[in-house]
């Protein structure tokens, strides 16, 4: 008699866009990501904060609005995130935020990339406040490879940077690699 071994699946992969510009670079990345994911074979699934009108945060009807909704489905439906957002003032879009508290509970024990588009490299750490609320408030794991890319990283609405190429590719292999190891 033979024992079979039980069929592994590949983690579903958010890939949260948060920029609502444009011509978003960090668009540019969450859709190299999302490619990038797909070529692995993980199974891919696409948050576009542009595709959507989030209310207000009024703590308390913004929980039930449509768009909220939204995207508390389409958390609780996968194994892992990559939030990609531009870099504003020092700190993350405040879209990427508001996904944070619109998103709630749905955040809960999920594997979480972060990529950045920025004018410069001076706010390299930007994005740790949204990284530390994530594994205190959601107790979410972050995967510590990082993508920070400057302006000079694209080139006619594509991401050309190789070694920002290389850097995301590596994000998404961690992040799916480290979704299936937790799930």
């Amino acid at each position: 008699m033979s024992i079979d071994a039980p069929a592994v699946r590949e983690p579903r992969v958010l890939v949260l866009s948060t920029s609502l510009h444009p011509q978003s670079r960090s668009r540019i990345l969450a859709e190299h990501a999302r490619v990038s994911l797909a070529q692995r074979g993980t199974q891919v699934a696409w948050f576009d904060c542009r595709e959507v009108e989030f209310p207000y945060m009024d703590g308390h009807s913004a929980h039930g609005h449509e768009a909220t909704q939204a995207l508390q489905r389409a958390l609780g439906s996968c194994d892992a995130v990559l939030i990609c957002s531009g870099v504003y003032n020092f700190d993350v879009s405040a879209v990427a935020k508001a996904c944070l508290e619109l998103g709630g509970r749905s955040w809960n024990d999920k594997t979480v990339g972060i990529a950045c588009a920025t004018g410069s490299m001076v706010s390299y750490m930007s994005h740790m406040g949204l990284a530390a609320s994530l594994m205190l408030d959601f107790r979410c794991v972050i995967v510590p490879r990082f993508v920070y890319a400057t302006g000079d990283a694209f080139k006619d609405g594509k991401l050309s940077d190789e070694a920002v190429q290389t850097r995301m590719a590596e994000l998404c292999g961690s992040l799916s690699d480290l979704a299936r190891r937790r799930m």
